[in-house]
């Protein structure tokens, strides 16, 4: 008699993470959107993305362990990275979940363990202590990095990325050995089941004709790194035309006005990441030509962005589609 009177019970409120209600514009940007273009963030756990990207309002913990099938709902969302791995290697168990919980077409950009991509073995406060014996050693990165990532991701791999850290001085000055370790193990590693291996770096020393005939010849991609300690996009684009055919891998990690190690001071600046506060326009047109030219030769291009680009990785997705369809 009580539901006749008030309608019936309540409804249930969903339970668990939800995804905000899309927008209009970002469900038009993604219908003119190609395909080939996978547009995603560098990772998915931000609280303060309240309202463009979740429902409601969870704990990082929460949004790390069971956000991203809410973030995959997101309709500019194509791709995400997982950049936990450089940390400590991820079990093959741990990429399945993640595979599972995402759509068709959607594609995962992976960086490989600080295992085999620095040079030095760090101290808990990132100082390099002693010469790392596993740096760029086959052995290592097939088993704690591409063994498990094929296994778990399969074909929603996008890229999967070896960023490869400062080098110490004495190494520097040896670049030639150099070039021939990261030759040797791109050589040693299978093709992937999807999506590329990409290369990316943190020293202006590595951008020269040694590193795209390496890369040629293991068929292995550059990945572009949007980064202060690297030169800007314009300066890459040499390597991309030199590797003409194939995808594009970008991961714009962090806006150029903070310097090479501001990474504490743009998250003290951006705080919840819900605001583009700095927005790089030029990098953002010059980025937009370079995907459109990839995605209208049939090539797929898997674009990271971190929230330290821009102010809010979810706002330059967005910012970035409508560059791309405008133009």
């Amino acid at each position: 008699m009580q539901d006749e009177l008030f309608g019936g019970p309540p409804e249930k409120r969903p339970r668990g993470v939800q995804p905000a209600p899309p927008a209009a514009e970002d469900e038009a940007l993604a219908a003119a959107l190609s395909p080939h273009i996978h547009l995603g963030t560098s990772t998915w756990s931000y609280p303060g993305w309240e309202g463009l990207v979740w429902a409601g309002r969870h704990s990082e913990a929460t949004l790390s362990k069971t956000g991203l099938t809410a973030y995959a709902a997101h309709p500019l969302l194509r791709a995400v990275g997982i950049d936990r791995g450089f940390y400590r290697p991820i079990a093959a168990s741990d990429f399945e979940r993640h595979a599972q919980q995402v759509p068709r077409g959607f594609r995962f950009t992976v960086k490989a363990p600080s295992l085999v991509t620095d040079a030095l073995l760090r101290s808990e406060d990132g100082r390099g202590q002693e010469l790392n014996p596993l740096f760029l050693d086959p052995t290592a990165a097939m088993q704690d990095f591409i063994a498990p990532a094929f296994e778990g991701l399969g074909k929603t791999i996008g890229a999967l990325v070896f960023q490869l850290s400062p080098l110490p001085g004495p190494l520097l000055a040896r670049m030639s050995e150099q070039f021939d370790r990261l030759h040797a193990l791109l050589l040693a590693l299978p093709k992937p089941p999807a999506g590329v291996i990409a290369v990316e770096v943190r020293d202006a020393a590595w951008l020269c004709p040694d590193l795209v005939a390496l890369l040629r010849d293991a068929g292995a991609r550059y990945c572009v790194g949007l980064h202060p300690k690297l030169p800007p996009l314009a300066e890459q684009l040499p390597l991309l035309r030199a590797l003409w055919p194939g995808p594009l891998v970008v991961r714009w990690n962090l806006n150029r006005l903070h310097g090479p190690y501001g990474y504490e001071e743009a998250e003290k600046r951006y705080g919840e990441f819900n605001e583009m506060l700095d927005p790089d326009s030029e990098t953002r047109a010059e980025l937009a030509r370079i995907i459109r030219g990839t995605a209208g030769a049939g090539q797929d291009a898997f674009i990271t962005i971190s929230n330290k680009a821009e102010g809010s990785a979810p706002l330059s997705v967005r910012a970035l589609a409508k560059a791309l369809i405008d133009s």
